[in-house]
Parts: C-alpha cells; structure tokens; sequence
C-alpha cells in the first residue's frame, strides 16, 4: 500500500511512527511526507516527543528527505499540493486539519492520489467513516472523513449499546486533553472558556462528536448529546455515557452481553483493572471500557466509562481505514 502524508504535526508524525513501529504495517511504502515546517524541524520533532518519547532508532535528513533507520522517505515543503507529485500512491493521508472544502480537500486528487483520508470532521467528505459504525458505507468514495477521536470512541459503542438494549437516549462528556487549539497562556480565542490557559484549568468546552453521530449513525439521530470538558493533561482522553435503554436487563445480563459484544469488536477494548490515564498511552484501541467505572442503575439506565488515546488510537484508525479504502473499489 503506497500512502502519502500531507501535513506532519501530531497525528502525521504518529501514524509515521506506527508504519516505522508495527509490523502490520510492513507493507506500507510512504512515498511522500509534505509539511511547510523545515526539513530539520520535522525530524527533530519525530525523533523527540514529548508524548511518546525520544524515537529509538536513528532520524537524520538526507538531502530533501528523512532517513529513519536506512528508510529514506521524500519530504516536500509546499502549501499548494498542486506542485506535489502524488502519481501512483493509493491513499493520500490529509493531516493538515485546514481540508474543510472541496478545494482543498480534493488537492491530493490532482496531484495524482487515487484517494484522500481526512484526519478529522469534513464537510467536502464524501462519507464520514468510523470503524466499527458504518465501515460498510465506503462504497467508491474517493475523499473520506476519518471523523475525529472521540467519535471513533463513541460511535462504535453506541451502536452496540443501541444492538443490546435498543439506546433510547444518552449524554456523553468527553474529558479531554488540551490540544494547540487552546493557547498555553491566556489569548483571545473565539470561545471565551478556551481563552484560558489550557494546562491550568479544566475548560468546559463542545465536542464534534454529537454532531458526527448523526452523521455516521443516522438510525440513531437526535438521541444523543454531547460535551466536553478539556483537563490538563497532555495524552489520553475519556469518555463517559449515561444512556436510558428501551429494554430493560438485570446489570448481570448487561453486563455479560456487553463484555461479549466488546470482546467480539476489532476496535474496542477492556479493562478490569483500576487504571488511570497514563496507563493506556499508545494503546491503539479507539476505546477501551473501564470495568470498574461501568454500571447499571435499576433496569433501564446505563453509565459506560472508557479511555482513547486521542492520538495513538485516532492514528491507528487512519492507518486501518486507508488499508480498508485501498483495497475497496
């Protein structure tokens, strides 16, 4: 599978490190990295992060290219795709965050990529994919939305609620890390709350997500909101359901069901231990329920906790939906 990555910030130098990492992915060819930042800044931010850590092995430039343990990957530094050649690659991965029009979204096209993913919420997509909701909605779409990390998290464990017990109803909170959108010191933002230093308070803020379920569940439209809540913590975010069912269980049926039914999903996971945030860094589940915090109240009402890593994970879907859009159509 041959990919390009436009746009290496966070989730573009995470999906390079899971290609580099993973042996799933061994064979994906990266033909292409384009970012606008120097060719020597980009290799320095994959090779120290302060998320992840320092990269292991060996990061140096070679001419207009990163060389990673002998691997030689091609860098260009345009902000207009149009003089980027893009011949032959199957998949062109869209980190920029800025493709939210069918100009810019479709800019991977014309230089050559057969398709574009899109590493976020896009009106100019032509679905909005989420593994393990409505995969089976590609179809021959050539510009994808891979929707954003708490949708991934949350829409396949509505749905399998809904598959449970028929999903009346429900509230998610996201508690979220801060993310560049939110300024380290106090700036003017055009939400007031997210003016404010994002590593020193928990800023009550929205979330795509709510939106996004209509539109990759649209069985399910209207049934659910959504907030969020933004904490001061640089990796690893939750999500915590109240959910009113149509069919009413004893928690043990509930519970064996959805432990079965989690158990059967390729993108979610479980836990039974009483962990924190820190420890589910690099997991590459889009959620993973936390036993303990999940529990029934009476006989119609639900509350599910689950933990994502907003970028290890969302990186990992990208990766899996750009094998799955390679070989469809």
């Amino acid at each position: 599978m041959k990919l390009a990555i436009n746009g290496f910030g966070r989730i573009g130098r995470t999906i390079l490190r899971q290609v580099l990492s993973l042996p799933q992915h061994s064979d994906v060819e990266l033909v292409l990295i384009n970012d606008i930042a120097p060719l020597e800044t980009c290799a320095y931010l994959l090779k120290y992060d302060s998320t992840f850590g320092p990269y292991q092995g060996s990061v140096t430039t070679e001419g207009e290219a990163l060389n990673i343990d002998g691997r030689v990957i091609l860098m260009s530094h345009s902000a207009d795709l149009a003089q980027v050649d893009l011949s032959g690659v199957d998949v062109m991965l869209d980190c920029t965050g800025v493709a939210r029009t069918s100009d810019v979204a479709s800019r991977g096209l014309t230089a050559g990529a057969d398709k574009v993913l899109i590493s976020g919420p896009s009106p100019a997509a032509e679905v909005t994919l989420v593994l393990g909701a409505n995969e089976d909605q590609l179809g021959s779409a050539r510009i994808v939305s891979n929707a954003s990390c708490t949708t991934n998290g949350l829409a396949p464990l509505v749905k399998l609620i809904d598959q449970i017990g028929g999903l009346v109803s429900g509230h998610m909170t996201t508690i979220h890390c801060y993310t560049n959108s939110q300024p380290m010191v106090d700036a003017p933002r055009g939400d007031l709350a997210r003016s404010r230093a994002g590593a020193l308070s928990m800023v009550p803020t929205t979330s795509s997500a709510t939106h996004l379920i209509d539109i990759v569940l649209p069985d399910l439209a209207g049934r659910v909101s959504g907030a969020a809540v933004r904490v001061p913590t640089a990796s690893v975010s939750a999500i915590d359901l109240v959910a009113t069912l149509e069919r009413g269980m004893s928690a043990e049926q509930f519970d064996q069901a959805f432990r079965d039914a989690v158990a059967a999903s390729a993108v979610l996971g479980w836990t039974d231990l009483p962990l924190v945030s820190s420890d589910l860094r690099s997991r590459p589940e889009s959620l993973v329920v936390a036993g303990p915090e999940t529990r029934m109240i009476g006989e119609m009402q639900i509350r599910v906790f689950g933990w994502y890593d907003n970028e290890w994970g969302f990186s990992a879907r990208m990766l899996d939906v750009a094998r799955l859009m390679a070989n469809t159509g």
